[in-house]
């Protein structure tokens, strides 16, 4: 591809289309048909349990087109506004989630959160899609509403679209960016087949239901005996941070780094200049409060209680601890990466969802982490062994995640390179 710069001309663009001059200008509406969707009577079974996939806005994100959790009978969409959708036309989110895309790969219909676009040309609907992914913006600048934001028909066709003239590069385009798209898919499948493995590896290496030693075990440790199922609390030191004053809280990053809930995600600590924060106090009585490298962090509070766990590696080393934020450091009884391992399981959230408070925002104490059982085998070498195989599988885990996330922004670059850039 070479490069070139104009008004209506992009960036990048395929060697065989470079004398075909500025894209041409034109209004959504000229494109195909816009069609709005609609709910039958949620009270009739008899409008539901059919056989035609009825989608909301909740199964459409990031391009992705989810499984419908509805389907409704051909009388249900007789009596609702909805109209039965051709495979290929592109849904369009109007409600709660403005702009997101996906193209149906079968007839269906959607709710009311859509306004869907039948493309004249079904050849090159693929190269909308990627219009509208592109200038997702541009929906949400033209939405409006008090309660909640939603963009309508009218304001839908009026929006200024532009493409190549001539409809096989609107086609090499579409093809280009679909590759991508089928390469980022590949590597979400093996990452989704890495995390079904661990899981059942996990399964296997450690006892299950009350069982006294695991279904898989490394020969070395055959003739080890049986496990103990204890409460963690006895292989491990817990507390949870300090409550701050406002005046000692900054963002002059001078200060000393604080690790916050909001930092915690699953399996990494993250920061952004929006969410660090900085203590600039007195540390004189706080030292204790410095988290280590190779701590244990769970976040307390909020909707992933459980869910938000960290292993502390060393840049993160000196960060203070902040309240409602419990720091895990394992004694000589245990391995920091075995008891991590139980962290970060399965079994860890299920125990926090049964156990955590519902009322308000969800939270766990810290009496109730400890209480978490889980099973120790008699030497330390076993654990060592588990939590280092468990590793490995995280650390390919971590290299598939980023693997995808490198294609996401090239494609998102290429995206920039391959529609012109317009002013205004």
């Amino acid at each position: 591809m070479n490069k070139q710069t104009n008004k209506l001309i992009p960036e990048l663009r395929f060697p065989e289309f470079l004398k075909d001059g500025e894209w041409s200008e034109r209004k959504l509406e000229e494109i195909g048909e816009f069609i709005g969707g609609g709910t039958p009577d949620t009270t009739n079974e008899e409008f539901w349990n059919g056989e035609i996939q009825w989608y909301t806005p909740t199964e459409v994100k990031d391009g992705i087109l989810n499984t419908s959790k509805r389907k409704i009978t051909e009388l249900g969409l007789k009596n609702s506004s909805a109209k039965l959708l051709p495979k290929g036309t592109i849904l369009i989110t109007t409600r709660a989630t403005i702009g997101d895309v996906a193209i149906t790969n079968e007839e269906c219909t959607t709710n009311q959160g859509f306004h869907s676009l039948v493309v004249n040309n079904s050849e090159i609907n693929s190269f909308w899609f990627y219009w509208i992914i592109k200038n997702k913006d541009e929906f949400i600048r033209k939405s409006s509403g008090s309660t909640f934001k939603e963009i309508g028909k009218n304001e839908i066709i009026n929006i200024t679209s532009f493409s190549p003239k001539n409809p096989t590069e609107q086609q090499r385009i579409a093809s280009c960016l679909s590759s991508l798209d089928e390469l980022i898919t590949a590597h979400a499948n093996k990452l989704e087949t890495l995390k079904t493995y661990k899981k059942g590896l996990m399964q296997n290496l450690f006892p299950q239901d009350g069982g006294k030693v695991p279904k898989l075990r490394f020969k070395e440790f055959e003739k080890d005996g049986d496990w103990e199922n204890t409460e963690i609390e006895n292989y491990i030191d817990l507390f949870s941070g300090i409550a701050f004053k406002s005046e000692e809280i900054s963002d002059d990053r001078s200060g000393i780094p604080i690790l916050r809930g909001i930092n915690i995600t699953e399996g990494y600590i993250r920061h952004s200049k929006d969410i660090d924060k900085f203590y600039i106090g007195d540390l004189e009585n706080l030292k204790k409060y410095l988290i280590k490298e190779n701590d244990i962090v769970i976040g307390m509070d909020g909707s992933k209680v459980g869910k938000n766990v960290a292993l502390i590696r060393n840049e993160d080393e000196n960060s203070i601890l902040i309240q409602r934020v419990a720091r895990i450091r394992t004694n000589k009884k245990t391995y920091f990466k075995y008891i991590y391992q139980h962290f970060i399981s399965e079994k860890f959230r299920n125990y926090v969802d049964r156990v955590n408070t519902s009322s308000g925002i969800p939270h766990i104490s810290s009496q109730q982490i400890k209480n978490f059982k889980i099973g120790f085998p008699p030497k330390m070498e076993e654990q060592q062994k588990i939590a280092e195989t468990l590793s490995t599988l995280d650390d390919l885990i971590t290299e598939q995640v980023d693997k995808i996330e490198q294609l996401k922004l090239h494609k998102k670059g290429l995206m920039q390179g391959l529609f012109p850039k317009v002013k205004g």
